[in-house]
């Protein structure tokens, strides 16, 4: 079964007196909806937009496994276990929140930074937290996150250039950039499409640009 849910139906938040603009497209804060807390371990994927020098002042977090993709610009992170770095484009960071972490998310660079913030329920509460970056991960590979029993795959298709959706109970796909044909469903930059059972199906970019996929693959 498909779900396909369009980039104008996201909850908007943030604060855009404060150079923060934030796409909601699970139920987020204020945006309360009880049918629509979580599809398989994702219960939040947030697309943040940050003018220069505007950011998310220390937050705690915990038993959640919080996954970062850059967009364009830099996102600088600091958190309270001592890690400190730049995110940039082709980036994969992940911050495990397990028993409480803080952080803060900023942009200290001078052009506006966009990114696309994914949170995954883990299996298990507690632990210690973890901090990794992958930076510029190659074109389909996968990136796990046992935790939460879960599997990112980044593609970034050419124009016309075809790509097997994971077989899995649960999959998540989120487009970034350009248009891409999933089974009959065509989708631009902020959609997303909810795949319960996925089997033999695939994604094609399409009207002559190069895109950009994210696909959780769920157990």
């Amino acid at each position: 079964m498909m779900d396909v849910r369009r980039a104008g139906e996201r909850y908007r938040g943030g604060d855009p007196a404060a150079g923060i603009e934030s796409l909601h497209a699970f139920s987020f804060g204020p945006h309360y909806d009880p049918d629509n807390l979580r599809f398989g371990a994702v219960i939040a994927c947030n697309e943040e937009r940050l003018a220069p020098g505007a950011g998310f002042d220390e937050h705690p977090h915990s038993h959640t496994e919080i996954v970062t993709w850059v967009v364009e610009g830099e996102l600088t992170h600091r958190d309270s276990t001592g890690h400190a770095s730049v995110v940039r484009p082709g980036d994969v960071q992940r911050l495990s929140a397990a028993g409480g972490v803080r952080h803060t998310e900023r942009n200290d660079g001078d052009t506006p930074l966009t990114f696309v913030q994914m949170w995954l329920a883990p299996l298990e509460p507690g632990g210690d937290p973890a901090y990794e970056v992958v930076h510029g991960i190659a074109d389909s590979t996968p990136y796990a996150v046992p935790e939460a029993a879960a599997m990112l795959h980044v593609r970034r298709l050419t124009p016309g250039e075809r790509t097997a959706v994971p077989d899995a109970p649960f999959v998540y796909a989120h487009v970034v950039r350009g248009e891409v044909l999933l089974d009959d469903s065509l989708l631009s930059p902020g959609d997303a499409v909810r795949i319960t059972n996925a089997k033999d199906l695939e994604a094609v970019a399409r009207n002559g640009a190069e895109a950009e996929l994210l696909l959780w693959e769920m157990a």
